[in-house]
């Protein structure tokens, strides 16, 4: 049997979790819980065999936590903390037990006041609290600055690739410029290289890209048939969730369904000949983050629907149907600001705030 990782590792004892908040839902009354609080930033988590967590805090720090305890884990590479750059996504892969190997995306300096998203695969020590072998198997082409839009989910494909997204780094014209990776999803081996049944192989494109023309893409998830999506913040209006197909142009900046800050027409339109068009579309925006498909035996009414973490109408997005369409929001004190969201190994669903600054269970009450 796994032994804890907190009778090896001195931990760092937290506040005891707040009361936990009863809301309404569809599926009847759902009890919001505390399991992990005072963390600074918190972006990402993923769940490791045996029921520790790991946490990722933007400003460069990790954690593992269990039992309502958490300690800081070492081992990090040097990360750019600039605007929403900094140490981002975490994926624990299906054959952690066997590997210990962790993949974390990050901002990684790259030129004179510039930086970009970068993947880094390292392993994981028995007691948790440090991580070795660390490299960085992946950065995006050097040319971007600015602290926006590094996009920077991770989802391991059924294949055991990884798929990766990229944002625009606020340059929307990269987005469609298959000689840089702004504005993509890539997809990569575990040593950072590029499949070779990518769609962009031995053509015009990056061979890493998979699928362009996106603007920042905050969520990714596989549904349960191994289907890739992502949920990508829009500007003002147009927050999308697409269904990710090789080769595919998304359209940012052509088209779009909001407009510019400033009120003023996005690019050519909403639709145009050789581009997809979202499954479904917010307006106004949500800031969406994080994103789950549902498959479990806890909330099984829910079972095949998708969730988005909305950080700027701090709930979270139940998407079901086909086409996927919001129909609930699932919305307490809790959930204010919502990074991320995932299913748990108990079945219930897993949230960050970055507002409380903490880490929630939903299950029935």
């Amino acid at each position: 049997m796994r032994h804890s990782i907190f009778t090896i590792i001195a931990p760092v004892v937290l506040a005891f979790p707040a009361v936990a908040e009863t809301i309404e839902s569809s599926i009847g009354p759902l009890e919001i819980s505390a399991q992990v609080e005072g963390l600074q930033t918190p972006w990402a988590f993923d769940f490791l065999p045996g029921g520790a967590i790991l946490i990722t805090e933007r400003e460069g720090r990790l954690w593992i936590a269990e039992n309502g305890q958490k300690t800081e884990v070492s081992g990090l590479p040097k990360i750019k903390v600039d605007g929403q750059g900094g140490l981002l996504d975490v994926m624990v892969p299906r054959d952690f037990a066997e590997t210990r190997e962790v993949f974390f995306t990050y901002a990684k300096s790259q030129w004179i006041r510039g930086s970009g998203t970068a993947v880094y695969r390292a392993t994981l020590s028995e007691d948790g609290t440090r991580l070795t072998n660390g490299e960085t198997i992946f950065e995006i082409k050097r040319g971007t600055g600015g602290g926006y839009h590094f996009g920077s989910r991770l989802v391991e494909a059924r294949d055991g690739t990884l798929f990766v997204t990229i944002g625009d780094r606020g340059n929307g014209d990269l987005a469609q410029d298959l000689s840089m990776h702004n504005g993509s999803v890539v997809r990569i081996t575990r040593d950072g290289e590029a499949p070779g049944d990518n769609p962009f192989v031995g053509g015009d494109g990056l061979a890493e890209i998979y699928s362009y023309g996106h603007r920042n893409p905050q969520g990714a998830a596989l549904d349960p048939s191994g289907q890739l999506w992502v949920a990508e913040h829009g500007a003002q209006g147009g927050d999308e969730v697409n269904r990710i197909e090789a080769g595919v142009n998304y359209g940012w900046p052509v088209i779009s369904y909001g407009v510019n800050y400033n009120g003023t027409k996005i690019g050519e339109g909403t639709a145009k000949d050789g581009m997809a068009q979202p499954v479904h579309y917010w307006d106004p925006s949500i800031a969406p983050s994080g994103m789950a498909f549902y498959d479990g035996d806890l909330l099984g009414d829910w079972r095949g629907d998708a969730f988005v973490g909305s950080l700027k109408f701090d709930y979270i997005s139940r998407l079901s149907g086909d086409p996927l369409t919001e129909v609930e929001q699932i919305k307490g004190e809790a959930t204010a600001r919502v990074r991320d969201v995932a299913q748990g190994p108990d079945g219930a669903l897993w949230f960050l705030s970055v507002l409380n600054d903490a880490l929630y269970r939903i299950a029935p009450q």
